[in-house]
């Protein structure tokens, strides 16, 4: 599977997948005037690399988002959705990791709702280490 490398904007955060460790990580800050055109390429990669992962491997995603938008929430949304359905469905091993400033309550407050809406995949509340 091929890595996906899409460098931080002003705008957009870091988007990578690490194929050693099997972890994908977005970090950064997201608030895309296209939305579509920013997330169709991690959705593309993502669909491609879940019909390809086996079940004992272990698929880790890391967010890091210092802020994000309305669209980006509905595309975080998604993201989950497709995440959650690979669990649920196809018994993939995947873990997502919401990794918060403690001193940003909202970050931990968003988190905490995605995981009040997510029953089958792992979604672990981590504070960052300052």
């Amino acid at each position: 599977m091929n890595n996906l490398d899409i460098p931080a904007t002003s705008q957009t955060p870091v988007v990578c997948f690490n194929e050693e460790t099997q972890t994908l990580s977005i970090v950064g800050e997201c608030y895309p005037e296209n939305i579509s055109k920013f997330s169709s390429p991690i959705f593309s990669w993502l669909n491609s690399y879940l019909e390809c992962l086996e079940e004992q491997v272990v698929f880790t995603v890391n967010i890091e988002l210092v802020y994000f938008n309305s669209s980006s929430s509905k595309m975080l949304l998604d993201l989950f959705d497709r995440l959650e359905t690979a669990v649920s469905e196809q018994q993939k091993n995947i873990v997502v990791n919401w990794i918060y400033d403690p001193e940003n309550e909202s970050a931990l407050e968003y988190g905490e709702e995605f995981k009040e809406d997510l029953n089958d995949l792992t979604f672990n509340l981590v504070e960052k280490e300052i």
